[in-house]
């Protein structure tokens, strides 16, 4: 449950959302949780459906009669450059564009939006919750303006400024991809499970509530996870015979290196329009 609330007097008045697929839609959700109203926001996307109601939908940047000081970009970083004509007359001069494009740089979105001032963010899907983590880098920004756009993003989960910009295709590998990688860790120790003994239903339930009190538990602790895993262990015990197999030839560390490094290049890949 999301419960920070966004100040409405600081809030832009008007949000667009060019392209509202998943990830947009998942801050679009965590927004109106926070007590954004919902004709705060309006969608130009030629699919999008089931958006809560009360947000103003279009298909094309045709129909839109209004232009925008704020405005999401949410399209495949592929499309940039053949639509980049159709989003250009829904900016005010000085508009802020926050691209969550994988791999788009700001050199490339300014670019195609030469008047507007660009913000680069990689969230994921717990913003719908306010439990996403969000990767922001603005190259031209004053501290003021990062801290306007700060508070705007807060409801939506913990705000993490990157000082450089190479970092922000590893951020989106990390940040953006990752939940998909914990979804398959949480299936991978539910067949564990089942291969252990257990009935299929007993052992989702035991993968799911064990993840989520492990990852709430590191978030608070004042102790890392290496030293909470060990607080876990006693010697010649069942977590460390466990922990031999996951740590044997350091197969986990090098199993997550390579996951994070292939998605961090398939972003710089996808950017480049590459789509296979």
């Amino acid at each position: 449950m999301n419960n920070c609330k966004v100040a409405m007097s600081a809030f832009p008045s008007k949000i667009c959302f060019y392209g509202c697929g998943n990830m947009g839609s998942a801050m679009l959700r965590g927004w109106l949780a926070s007590g954004v109203s919902p004709d705060t926001f309006h969608v130009v996307d030629p699919v999008t459906e089931n958006l809560p109601a009360g947000v103003a939908v279009s298909r094309s940047a045709q129909e839109v009669q209004p232009s925008f000081d704020v405005l999401v970009l949410g399209i495949k970083p592929q499309l940039l450059s053949s639509l980049a004509s159709d989003i250009a007359p829904l900016l005010n001069p000085g508009a802020l564009v926050i691209s969550i494009l994988a791999g788009t740089t700001t050199q490339t979105l300014s670019d195609a939006f030469p008047t507007a001032r660009i913000v680069r963010l990689m969230p994921n899907l717990a913003a719908a919750i306010g439990k996403s983590p969000l990767g922001l880098f603005a190259p031209n920004d004053t501290p003021l303006a990062k801290a306007d756009i700060a508070a705007w993003l807060a409801p939506l989960g913990a705000v993490i400024w990157i000082d450089d910009e190479a970092h922000m295709d590893a951020v989106t590998a990390l940040a953006g991809s990752g939940p998909a990688f914990i979804y398959r860790v949480i299936d991978a120790l539910t067949k564990g499970g089942e291969a252990a003994g257990l009935p299929p239903a007993i052992a989702a339930q035991l993968a799911l509530s064990m993840t989520e009190g492990a990852a709430s538990l590191a978030a608070t602790a004042p102790e890392t996870p290496e030293i909470l895993a060990a607080r876990v262990t006693s010697p010649g015990g069942t977590t460390a015979a466990g922990l031999a197999v996951l740590d044997a030839d350091n197969a986990l560390d090098r199993l997550m290196t390579q996951t994070l490094r292939a998605a961090r290049d398939r972003g710089s890949e996808l950017a480049r329009g590459e789509t296979k």
